[in-house]
């Protein structure tokens, strides 16, 4: 932890960097010297947290009773015309930034809602 603000600001004091540079550090701060390691970790300790990306949150599957809440093609269960498109159908978090997959995973259950012959959406889910 104490050895990334200490090699930022290495990279920082030189050149050609250290030139297009302005303005006074932001965290941890000019006042605190390079060898006083509690200074150095304050910043993150107080800004530390953690990042949660709702994802796996709306079960899939063919039965509420086991705990689905939407089917295979993103059709909430019991609630016609109600579908589901977001990374919250995911069955896990991915090892990769969810933005490109939840795009994917929407499109194909919209494809499903707009053009029910392509096979993608369930009959019991018709609109009116």
């Amino acid at each position: 932890m104490i050895e990334a603000p200490l090699h930022a600001r290495r990279l920082s004091r030189t050149l050609p960097l250290a030139g297009l540079i302005t303005g006074a550090e932001l965290a941890p701060g000019p006042a605190i010297s390079d060898g006083d390691t509690a200074g150095l970790a304050r910043p993150f300790r107080e800004r530390a947290g953690s990042y949660h990306h709702p994802a796996g949150t709306c079960a899939m599957g063919p039965r509420p009773d086991d705990g689905a809440v939407v089917d295979a093609r993103g059709a909430v269960h019991g609630i016609d015309g109600l579908w589901v498109a977001y990374a919250s159908v995911m069955p896990t978090i991915p090892a990769a930034n969810t933005n490109l997959i939840t795009i994917v995973i929407a499109e194909r259950i919209a494809q499903g809602a707009i053009h029910p012959m392509t096979g993608l959406r369930a009959a019991s889910h018709a609109p009116p």
